[in-house]
């Protein structure tokens, strides 16, 4: 419901796409936080190079986590600070393809009909890998990540697939419960 609900919001309040100059769907969104791929400079190159060479195809907006700052640096990517709830629900949803390792952008990348690469070897959400919305790339090797990156940039078979999560009415819904 909350994706929802302020991925809508966003539309009306978050400048963040005019701020750093972006077009609706022609860009890659990419965040990094885990320790595994944060603190392995192997994992953390991989992924580095990874987003450069997407960054030859569209732009790459990377909102660095605080233990990144001054690790990564990359003329191909857009580097920025971190962004707030809005702003973030904004890249999410405008966004051709999230990559990321975290778990709930996987989530509200679907909630956004927005293909998801996952930079782990294992996601909660399976579902979203069994339908085609997640890929599981891992952080370790470059061209899997690309090979990812590529089968997600030409979309998902069913846009219309799966609504195991609900459709943003939970609220509403339970409201109606309590009530009768």
């Amino acid at each position: 419901d909350a994706s929802l609900f302020y991925g809508a919001c966003s539309d009306k309040k978050s400048e963040i796409l005019s701020h750093l100059k972006l077009t609706s769907g022609a860009f890659a969104l990419a965040t990094i936080h885990r320790e595994e791929n944060t603190n392995e400079d192997r994992r953390l190159d991989s992924v580095v190079s990874a987003l450069e060479a997407v960054g030859g195809k569209m732009p790459v907006v990377w909102p660095v986590h605080p233990r990144l700052r001054g690790r990564v640096e990359s003329e191909s990517l857009c580097l920025i600070e971190p962004v707030g709830y809005l702003d973030m629900q904004c890249l999410v949803k405008n966004s051709a393809v999230v990559l990321t390792d975290s778990g709930g952008l996987q989530k509200e990348a679907f909630f956004h009909r927005v293909p998801c690469v996952t930079l782990r070897e294992e996601t909660e959400w399976i579902e979203l890998v069994e339908a085609g919305w997640n890929r599981l790339a891992g952080a370790g090797d470059k061209q899997r990540i690309l090979d990812c990156f590529e089968e997600a940039r030409n979309g998902v078979d069913d846009l219309s697939s799966g609504n195991w999560y609900g459709a943003g009415d939970a609220a509403s819904r339970i409201v109606g419960a309590l009530l009768k």
